[in-house]
């Protein structure tokens, strides 16, 4: 049976059901960087070790990346909207006890719940929005509003935590979740349309759920665990091989199980496959921007944690003004495909020109023109990008190919950061050895991160010319797959 989806017809309450989806994904976004700028504040209150401190981010990154996929999939089975109200749920209240905590422990496991909450929230949210909004237009300033958000949310996050943990305390960076949160569940317990999954009786492949979300999980605990270990040492190839061995042992599952977790059917139509490849090589390159640029202004152009927050503004202003005005022009006009070169030729070069960043720099001559351009090119890709992956998805299967897209979403993100910050730091330590001033031997290492991430994109950019084709404009739904929510309220 096909699931039900809010009637195209009710444009109000389509718009009102996108702000709710937007709210519950900014608050799982916001909290992957809000606790950065609130590390040592959490540590000299709580007592962390400076080692056990990177726990209070990884406890919330594993759970997230090892869960989309799965909870994507859940709601496919029992109904978006059920999974969504219900990841939002654990997500407040695993806030609240974040926001209570008064030790290490207690904080690393609330934290863990609170990604658990996340993946199952953000894993139907892109889903949700492609079922509701089919004609090409409105699809496509629908996933700008989503672009904007998941990518604004990281700048949003460093600004708050920032104003939260100076002005009131750390605690807040968490307890700010909890009204909006019980506000934004019972606003969707009322707002989103009614939606029957496929049923369980189809069959649920418990094995491979155990065997994807165990490889996941490991996949993201030994990228995170790189900057500790190294990617040589025996902890690092352990992991990495024992969560390959379970995506290889989920493979052969997925091909012998008579109703799969992953369809491989997913797999052979071209636009998913080639939209999960850009998407990976463009996050992992893209990704570790704000993070490196970051460390270059407070390391090498001595900015403070105010003006280096606002050194990155100008591409979340950018990404939100191409990604809710521009882009869905550009995309209902060119097509998904062409807009998306053109967005990847621009990242590649702005990472190019931040790989010439020097020691004795400044912000408006090394960092602001390169700003332009991935702002721009981001808030151009990411909904051309998101329209590709989903375009070739059926309803059916639409939860699972938005959980997919996720996850790589956070694993490219994982292995971007593990890699590029690895190269950064290691160079710039090899030449302080060799008695280079600091200055001059971080930016070396910034530098060669920028090349390299700047490679990614160009990865990106050949997967996206030779794999994904622009899709075929759709049909108007049938009448069958919206009927019974007329109203747009409420199951």
């Amino acid at each position: 049976m096909s699931p039900e989806v809010v009637s195209p017809g009710r444009s109000v309450s389509r718009w009102s059901a996108l702000a709710i989806l937007c709210a519950g994904q900014l608050m799982v976004i916001l909290d992957g960087t809000i606790v950065n700028v609130a590390l040592p504040s959490i540590q000299g209150d709580l007592g962390f070790s400076q080692s056990s401190l990177a726990w209070v981010v990884n406890a919330y990154l594993i759970p997230f990346g090892g869960l989309l996929l799965l909870s994507g999939r859940f709601g496919d089975l029992v109904g978006r909207k059920r999974v969504f109200v219900a990841g939002l749920s654990v997500f407040t209240v695993a806030s609240l006890l974040c926001g209570l905590a008064q030790s290490p422990g207690m904080l690393l496991v609330s934290r863990f719940v609170q990604g658990v909450g996340g993946a199952v929230t953000s894993s139907v949210t892109l889903a949700v929005i492609v079922t509701m909004f089919t004609e090409p237009g409105e699809r496509a300033k629908a996933i700008g509003v989503y672009s904007f958000v998941q990518s604004a949310g990281g700048t949003i996050g460093l600004l708050a935590g920032g104003v939260l943990t100076q002005s009131i305390g750390w605690h807040w960076i968490f307890f700010v979740n909890v009204p909006i949160g019980v506000v934004a569940v019972l606003t969707a317990v009322r707002k989103l349309g009614a939606e029957r999954g496929t049923g369980l009786g189809r069959g649920t492949d418990v094995v491979g759920a155990v065997l994807i979300t165990s490889a996941l999980m490991g996949a993201v605990y030994t990228i995170v665990g790189t900057a500790d270990h190294g990617w040589g040492s025996g902890h690092t190839l352990g992991f990495g091989l024992g969560s390959l061995a379970l995506i290889v042992a989920f493979v052969v599952r997925q091909l012998k199980a008579e109703a799969p977790l992953l369809p491989p059917r997913m797999f052979r139509l071209r636009n998913v496959s080639g939209a999960l490849g850009t998407h990976t090589l463009l996050i992992s390159g893209m990704f570790s921007f704000q993070f490196l640029a970051v460390l270059y202004m407070q390391n090498v152009l001595g900015f403070d944690q105010v003006r280096t927050g606002f050194g990155v503004v100008p591409v979340s202003v950018l990404i939100g003004l191409m990604s809710l005005f521009l882009s869905p022009r550009l995309i209902a006009r060119f097509g998904a495909k062409p807009v998306l070169l053109v967005a990847l030729v621009l990242m590649a070069i702005g990472l190019g020109a931040l790989g010439q960043v020097s020691a004795d720099g400044a912000y408006v001559t090394d960092v602001f023109p390169a700003t332009l351009l991935l702002g721009i090119g981001f808030g151009m890709a990411m909904p051309a990008l998101a329209g590709l992956a989903m375009s070739g998805a059926t309803p059916q299967d639409s939860g699972l190919a938005s959980g997919v897209f996720n996850t790589v979403q956070q694993v490219g993100a994982a292995l971007g950061l593990a890699i590029l910050s690895t190269l950064a730091a290691s160079r710039a330590g090899n030449l302080i050895a060799d008695g280079t001033a600091p200055g001059t031997a971080y930016t070396s290492g910034y530098q060669l991160a920028f090349r390299v991430a700047a490679c990614f994109v160009l990865g990106a950019l050949v997967v996206a010319v030779t794999v994904l084709r622009t899709p075929a404009k759709p049909q108007a739904a049938p009448v069958a797959a919206t009927r019974g929510v007329r109203d747009g309220a409420s199951a």
